[in-house]
Order: structure tokens, then sequence, then C-alpha cells
């Protein structure tokens, strides 16, 4: 298959970046972060996160943050929601798209949610009715679609299961999460192709960490099977609090410099990105995650 000729980058690093973070950042830096993205060219940015701070400290905080950000026409400022309680507070702040999670893996599920996946997907049927009462789409997230930090491989059927479901239930598109970084490109090529026959690519995300030093050859992989919705996190911020050694998420700067290689369009400055990911590395006082970044220094 031909590589897609223009390439969606979903930008996590707001929330999916921060969220594991344990010193105090500002709102002011997170305002900043947000708007900076804004300014790269970048059409869609996950902002932030409606749930109990008791949980996700980092994310306290998040209708402020939708209120103070610089919003520019044509895109998308979107917040994970897994609950009503985080649904309402998001439909306060005006936002137009959320997302919710499940996993591929049942002890994943029980370890990361306190529940079963068919609980949680149970759990999301007010959310998705609400978001439809008023007209917001819905974004799924299925992690451990390549393995699993409790039971090790997880089958392309355990995926297109949670996958169907989440469709089913009304998610415009499904980001599949390769949790533990633990993914190869024949893995994800195989992965896709199953869930291809039944979900069209066009409603297909992928969401690699780089773990093992794979996600950008993942990509790659999943672009050959007709993915071209990719998330990335800037200066490569994030990993997950329940997979032990999990690395972060793949630099938004490494992806999109390959896919400018490969002459894919993205609409995104790489150097106004850059920019992006060494403020907010300096406030977090840590080198960036980005190889991009650090052989443009």
């Amino acid at each position: 298959m031909m590589l897609p000729e223009r390439v969606r980058l979903v930008e996590v690093g707001p929330r999916d970046g921060l969220q594991n973070e344990t010193q105090p950042i500002s709102l002011e830096d997170k305002v900043r972060l947000v708007n900076d993205l804004t300014d790269t060219g970048l059409d869609y940015i996950e902002v932030g996160s409606f749930v109990s701070p008791k949980w996700v400290p980092q994310m306290a905080g998040s209708s402020d943050l939708f209120l103070k950000i610089s919003k520019r026409a044509g895109i998308t400022y979107s917040a994970l929601t897994p609950n009503m309680m985080g649904f309402e507070a998001a439909l306060n702040v005006g936002v137009k798209e959320i997302a919710i999670f499940a996993a591929a893996s049942e002890s994943f599920s029980q370890r990361n949610i306190n529940c079963s996946i068919n609980e949680s997907l149970q759990r999301f049927k007010p959310v998705m009715e609400a978001a439809r009462q008023h007209g917001i789409s819905v974004r799924g997230y299925v992690s451990c679609v390549l393995g699993c930090p409790y039971e090790g491989d997880i089958t392309p059927d355990q995926v297109l299961s949670v996958a169907r479901e989440l469709i089913d239930m009304g998610c415009r598109e499904i980001s599949l999460g390769d949790t533990i970084g633990i993914g190869t490109p024949g893995a994800v090529r195989t992965l896709i192709g199953k869930l291809s026959q039944e979900i069209p690519c066009d409603r297909l995300a992928v969401h690699f960490h780089d773990t093992y030093g794979q996600a950008l050859a993942n990509i790659y992989a999943a672009l050959l099977e007709g993915v071209s919705v990719v998330d990335s996190s800037v200066a490569g911020l994030g990993g997950c609090p329940y997979a032990t050694g999990a690395s972060g998420n793949v630099a938004t700067e490494d992806v999109l410099y390959m896919l400018n290689g490969l002459g894919i369009q993205t609409g995104v400055d790489l150097s106004r990105l850059i920019a992006a990911g060494q403020r907010i590395c300096e406030v977090l006082g840590r080198d960036t995650g980005s190889r991009v970044a650090k052989a443009f220094k």
C-alpha cells in the first residue's frame, strides 16, 4: 500500500505528557505550552483530563486551562472525560471533542481503572449518550494493543473486540496504544490488517511508546497499512504509571522529521515545535526526549 499524502498529528503532550509529572507545573506554564503548540500549525491538541485530582493531581485545573488558552479556528482542543462528572465539567468550558479509554487486557483494565473491560465500556454509555445529545464527538483509546505488562501477548482479536465495541458506541476514531512500547513493525502490520477488515483505516490512529526504540518504525508500518493519524507528545514527554519501565511517548519532533523526509504533509512547523518542546523542558528542568530537537541544538 502507498503511503498517505497527508498525516494528522494528534498532540497529546499537555495531557498524556504531563499527567504523571510529580513536580508542580503552573497553570501559566500549561497555558503557554498549549499556545506554543497552537502556533506550530498542529490542528489537534489534547489539552487536559477531567478526572479526580485525587488520582491524577497534575490534571487539576483543566477547566481553568481550557478557559485561558488562546483557541484558534480549525484546531480541535480535546480532553479526556472518563465519567459523567468529567463530561459535565468539560461541557461547561466549551470542550468540543472528548476521549474515553479502554484496555485490550483484562489485567491492565483492573490495575488501571479497577474494573473489567466490559464494566469500563458500560460506564461510558451515559457519557456517549450525553455527547450525542450535545453534538460532541468522541475519540476512543485502546491500551495494551501489542502487549500487556501483566498478561504478556495480546491478540489482534482481543483488540478488535474492544475497538468494535467503542465504534458501535459512537466513537468516531480509535487510537491504538502500545502502552509498554513492546511492538515491532511486523506485529503492527498484522494488527492493523486484522482491524481494517472491520474498521476502516480512516477511523484508526496509532499511539506508540518508544520503550524498545521501535516507535518510528512502528508508525511507518502503520502508514503502510493505510493509517494516517498519529498520536505523539512534544519532547517525548509522558509514560504510563501502570506499566513499569515504559518510556515516554514518541516525540512529535521525531515523527514530524520522519514525515517531512517521506514527503508527507502535516502543516506543522518543525522549528516552532522544537522551540515549544524546549520551553516546557526548561520548566521541567530536564533535557528533551526528542533526538531531532537535540540534533538541532
